[in-house]
């Protein structure tokens, strides 16, 4: 069965792991804020905005795949591993190594960002090594 689902399941897997590699999301909703990525250990967040998102919304870090479409709401500070924002169960989900910056203002804010570690994983993929555990 190992060998009869890794196939079954390679061509879907490796799609959903190119989608993890991207975020790239508008969102619509009232706010202000501005987030700054490098890495989970190295962010910046000031601000608050509760809006409804569409687009890509970067790595999984689950096997189930992301809707391009929810709600997110995030408020407060954060800066490195202090955290003093709130939103944790609308939030962005934001990849541990993902760099990337985001920008609320009124009612329109975008978020970008890539997670390299989604690229070793895309790589490693082929050869059939789930770095992330996020395979079917």
């Amino acid at each position: 069965m190992g060998v009869v689902h890794g196939l079954i399941w390679y061509a879907p897997n490796r799609v959903l792991d190119v989608l993890d590699l991207v975020r790239a999301r508008v969102r619509v909703g009232p706010g202000a804020g501005i987030s700054l990525r490098a890495s989970e250990a190295a962010d910046l967040f000031l601000g608050s905005y509760s809006s409804i998102y569409v687009g890509l919304p970067g790595p999984r870090g689950r096997k189930l795949p992301r809707l391009p479409v929810g709600l997110e709401a995030r408020s407060g500070v954060e800066v490195g591993l202090a955290d003093l924002s709130t939103g944790a169960v609308l939030g962005p989900d934001y990849g541990v190594a993902e760099v990337g910056v985001g920008i609320h203002a009124a009612m329109l804010g975008v978020d970008v960002g890539v997670d390299p570690l989604e690229i070793l994983d895309l790589a490693l993929g082929f050869l059939t090594i789930d770095l992330r555990d996020d395979d079917f």
